[in-house]
């Protein structure tokens, strides 16, 4: 027996969605146990840099520390932009799904959700920094399988199902049949792109430099993917103006934020079209009667559906528990034997 065999468990065993925005951590026969952003905290005293906090506490200091802390987000449209901050950030968010830090070490599988166009020195990045963190075995589902698994589509079976995951980074979109890809396709485009276009829209409108945690806040609450009848509702943003430096606040409407976000909306759209187009002439028969299914975030973007359904012709339904959806579904991948021919060996 190998040494590393005696700490074994299997009741550690985990899913792991590491997310450009949240990471969401799925551990056998417990369902989702953490779900928090991917954002960790540094704090560097006497030259020493150490991990001050993760998750929900690092993202309230993001764009408020002070000159010894550093709020970063080691993940960037999809993929490691930092892979030590990386490694540290996820053994950190693992210790906490787990209950704490423990005694003796753990050795666990891990399942970890990779972009369908990320590249192998990008999928070994993330194999890499799930073992230090502590994984024995590591494995990778992509993460169009891993959404339309969570949301209840016959991934196994000889039907075409169609997913678009809109991530925080990346908007992956994919055709499956019989545990596997027929087609799939990224953009790096996702929720972040989102809140620079709408941060870019308030500086160029009114002279204003609002913050990512704001910008944010305006697209959950008056975001919109469609054009509103009426201007629609109207929110108080507040920043730093550019003429004077000084603190202020502005008014936008619905509309004027519908109106900046069309650019990137239009590239999702174009995204699905080029699936649509490259897909088989039985599996689109398909899709015209099963639909297209939306995950992630920024499936929860209002009127996405609506986008999506006027510019295809089909109809479109947004998944229960989107923002979840990929770590559910890689968590059934890790726990149902009828799964195991979707994940592959990092």
């Amino acid at each position: 027996m190998k040494f590393s065999r005696i700490f074994a468990s299997t009741t550690h065993d985990m899913a792991i969605d590491l997310g450009t925005v949240n990471t969401v951590i799925h551990v056998r026969d417990r369902g989702i146990v953490l779900n928090e952003p991917s954002v960790i905290a540094l704090e560097t005293n006497n030259g020493i840099r150490r991990v001050k906090v993760v998750g929900n506490e690092a993202k309230l200091m993001m764009g408020k520390t002070p000159n010894n802390i550093q709020a970063i987000r080691p993940l960037r449209d999809g993929v490691i932009a930092d892979i030590d901050v990386a490694e540290q950030m996820i053994k950190h968010l693992i210790d906490k799904a787990l209950g704490g830090p423990a005694r003796l070490p753990r050795r666990y599988e891990v399942v970890i959700c990779v972009p369908s166009g990320s590249t192998m020195v990008e999928r070994r990045a993330l194999r890499d920094a799930a073992s230090n963190a502590g994984a024995s075995r590591v494995q990778l589902i992509e993460e169009p399988m891993a959404a339309a698994i969570g949301a209840g589509l016959p991934v196994t079976e000889p039907v075409g199902a169609m997913v678009v995951d809109i991530g925080g980074g990346t908007t992956e979109v994919a055709v499956l049949s019989l545990s596997g890809i027929a087609y799939s396709g990224s953009v790096r485009i996702g929720g972040d792109k989102l809140d620079d276009a709408i941060s870019s829209h308030i500086r160029r409108m009114h002279n204003m430099l609002v913050g990512e945690i704001t910008a944010e806040r305006v697209k959950h609450v008056i975001g919109s993917a469609i054009m509103p009848a009426d201007g629609g509702a109207t929110m108080i943003v507040k920043g730093r103006d550019l003429v004077n430096g000084r603190p202020a606040e502005v008014t936008v409407t619905e509309a004027e934020i519908a109106n900046a976000l069309a650019e990137p909306v239009s590239q999702i759209i174009g995204a699905v079209r080029s699936a649509l187009e490259a897909t088989a002439p039985e599996l689109s028969a398909d899709i015209i009667e099963e639909g297209i299914t939306l995950t992630g975030g920024g499936a929860l973007l209002r009127g996405m559906d609506v986008a999506i359904s006027d510019a295809t012709g089909l109809p479109v339904t947004v998944a229960n528990d989107a923002l979840i959806c990929v770590a559910m579904g890689a968590g059934q991948a890790l726990e149902l034997p009828s799964y195991a021919a979707v994940l592959a060996a990092a």
